[in-house]
């Protein structure tokens, strides 16, 4: 992975890069990612709960998903845990407020070990060239907010998180 100081821009090297933008001034953490799959499939992974504890945060990590309604209104709730947590446990939730098969998703996004602080997600999927772009803005409720969670990890989180979907859509999913 290399990062660009000025611009906060980061990626990962390989066929379909994975780039991670902190746009200076603004509390949005930009994400854009190809997938060799088509939007049904990738737009699966992301909203199928025995898919998405295959792919979704840092690979050291387990995930237990204790609901994930992928639907308007529909709830989620997580936990990872071991790996480089030890006997810790990092839970997030959030509400669904847009599902559009093969399209767009937004949702809530909260890390619950820093409560009352809610990003809100915008994630599309967009055809381009026989290949789907996932881009995802988050939009958190501060600078502050924003900046504390790329400090926490949150940039390897995403970049795991792409590699090993890029490994689950490559398996035939």
């Amino acid at each position: 992975m290399s990062t660009d100081p000025e611009s906060g821009t980061s990626t990962t090297a390989g066929t379909n890069p994975t780039t991670i933008e902190a746009p200076e001034g603004t509390p949005f953490l930009d994400v854009t990612r190809d997938f060799d799959a088509t939007p049904a499939q990738v737009f699966r992974a992301y909203t199928d709960p025995k898919l998405v504890a295959r792919w979704l945060g840092p690979r050291d990590l387990e995930m237990d998903i204790e609901e994930y309604d992928a639907r308007p209104g529909g709830r989620y709730r997580y936990v990872h845990h071991g790996g480089h947590l030890g006997e810790l446990r990092a839970a997030f939730h959030g509400v669904f407020h847009t599902v559009e098969a093969d399209r767009l998703i937004i949702q809530t996004f909260e890390f619950e070990g820093v409560p009352n602080e809610v990003a809100l997600d915008i994630c599309r999927f967009t055809e381009v060239d026989g290949r789907t772009r996932v881009t995802t803005r988050s939009v958190f409720p501060s600078m502050e907010t924003r900046e504390g969670a790329l400090t926490s990890g949150m940039t390897h989180g995403i970049q795991d998180s792409m590699e090993r979907l890029t490994e689950l859509l490559a398996s035939g999913v």
